[in-house]
């Protein structure tokens, strides 16, 4: 379960403050086990801020917390605040934002397009992958892997979210597919032909946030028939 320390200080020396910040992290790199981190100003006390910081589990804040980089820019920032900081432990027990996020970056991963986080932080090792076109369902991280490659050796292609619902754990997003026919695809040799796609797929993420399985509806009968395949057949 993911979990979330909310640091509540009030200091004047803010610019120190922020610099402090920027040392742990770099004197930390490649121990730190924070994912995320916000820092807040209070808009009426502009002395006062609160910094969100997101672990994976409580037992990582705990490692976090046991370095000796973060006991000594502990030390530091007492130092620099008007008074004694506050801690505060949550267990995130929802986290709509963070499931959307992660279902954001399983399409851009889909694709390969961008500065994206690896396969292994958005999506869990067993995930499972419901669809209707294939005879029998995808589970787990390579079999997932392997689908994908099939597209992109057949297809040059992005995803356009346009839609975006959230309900506990499910995502349901819709979308436009767009691709160029680059390379063979179901024993089609490459076309070149410019090709679009639409439909709408609902992913279930775990409490850490990764996806852990999909079920997809989308128009391949429509692809199909632009790629010229249906041509012969008469349709």
């Amino acid at each position: 379960m993911t979990f979330v320390q909310l640091i509540d200080c009030k200091t004047r020396r803010f610019d120190e403050m922020n610099r402090l910040m920027d040392t742990w992290v770099e004197q930390a790199k490649g121990h730190r086990t924070a994912t995320h981190s916000v820092l807040g100003k209070d808009r009426a006390d502009d002395s006062h801020f609160i910094e969100i910081v997101e672990f994976p589990s409580y037992e990582e804040a705990l490692r976090n917390s046991s370095l000796p980089e973060t006991d000594k820019i502990f030390r530091e920032m007492v130092a620099l605040c008007d008074e004694m900081p506050t801690f505060t432990d949550l267990d995130v027990v929802r986290d709509e934002r963070l499931y959307k996020s992660s279902v954001r970056n399983l399409f851009g991963l889909l694709a390969g397009k961008g500065e994206l986080p690896s396969w292994d932080e958005v999506v869990a090792e067993n995930y499972h992958d419901h669809d209707p076109a294939n005879e029998q369902d995808v589970i787990g991280m390579d079999a997932m892997r392997r689908e994908v490659e099939m597209w992109r050796s057949g297809f040059d292609f992005v995803f356009t979210i346009e839609d975006q619902i959230a309900d506990i754990d499910r995502i349901c997003t819709r979308w436009t597919w767009n691709g160029t026919h680059t390379g063979d695809f179901m024993g089609i040799p490459a076309t070149g032909r410019q090709v679009t796609m639409t439909g709408m797929t609902i992913h279930r993420c775990r409490d850490d946030g990764k996806v852990a399985e999909g079920w997809w509806q989308y128009d391949r009968l429509g692809l199909m028939a632009q790629l010229g395949a249906l041509d012969p057949l008469g349709l």
